[in-house]
């Protein structure tokens, strides 16, 4: 019988059946009648944000090793919710003993743009010994088909330099704690700049192979094989220097997050 009323409600009001349109979300609360509207207000919000409008951070550092003579580390931490987050990064790497050759903080906002990616936007500092530089930045960053971890950023400085970095890895399980990760990373620059010593095109490629033990699921120490060079007319330029253009090392370090 219901079923007949409502065949019959259909076919009186056409608009009835063809609207898209959510249903219309109740703004009387039946409770406020028995109890404190305030309060009630209040259960409401905290209920609101225990159901997907909590606050959430982390602090990781995604690599701090070193080998042969060299160290480096990479690491992020962020707060925020599951759309919008503040998420700040660095990374460098130097000489043991000495200041960092290269180094550099980032502050972003990230927003998802979908459920596997988000677009950041920001500055990042250079602090290392070289030429400081201060840049904006718009990137992306999330977890590709096949479960492929990447991100993608461009840079603009105050001296108008441009460059881009984008980077990718896969932690491949062998067991449930011991995990492979091949990564790999290239960069390039939109022109010629002298006093970063860097040619237009592809200035740089880096390549890694680490196997970690997760001793727990947020500390794992690995061994690894990294390998970076310069390329093009960057490493023309460092050669007129007399610098190296690149070479390969074995590293330790750790990986650990909070």
């Amino acid at each position: 019988m219901k079923a007949l009323v409502l065949a019959a409600a259909l076919v009186a009001s056409p608009a009835l059946a063809q609207t898209n349109a959510p249903p219309p979300v109740p703004s009387d609360h039946t409770a406020d009648r028995d109890f404190d509207p305030a309060a009630m207000a209040r259960a409401r919000a905290v209920l609101r944000q225990e159901h997907g409008g909590m606050r959430y951070s982390q602090v990781m550092a995604d690599s701090l090793e070193v080998g042969d003579g060299a160290y480096a580390w990479e690491g992020r931490a962020w707060v925020g919710g599951d759309l919008t987050r503040a998420v700040f990064k660095t990374r460098g790497e130097g000489a043991e003993g000495e200041r960092p050759d290269t180094a550099e903080v980032q502050a972003l906002w990230s927003r998802a743009i979908g459920p596997y990616f988000d677009v950041q936007a920001g500055l990042r500092q250079d602090l290392g010994s070289g030429p400081h530089r201060t840049w904006a930045l718009l990137g992306t960053e999330g977890l590709a088909p096949y479960w492929f971890d990447v991100q993608g950023a461009v840079f603009v400085s105050d001296r108008s330099e441009v460059l881009a970095r984008g980077e990718g890895s896969f932690d491949l399980r062998i067991t449930q704690r011991l995990i492979l990760q091949p990564r790999a990373e290239l960069e390039a620059a939109a022109r010629d700049s002298d006093a970063l010593g860097l040619g237009a095109g592809l200035t740089r490629a880096e390549a890694g192979l680490r196997l970690r033990y997760e001793v727990s699921r947020r500390f794992a120490p690995y061994v690894g094989l990294a390998w970076e060079r310069k390329l093009g007319e960057t490493a023309s330029i460092a050669r007129a220097a007399g610098e190296d253009v690149g070479g390969s090392r074995i590293v330790v370090g750790i990986r650990a997050w909070n």
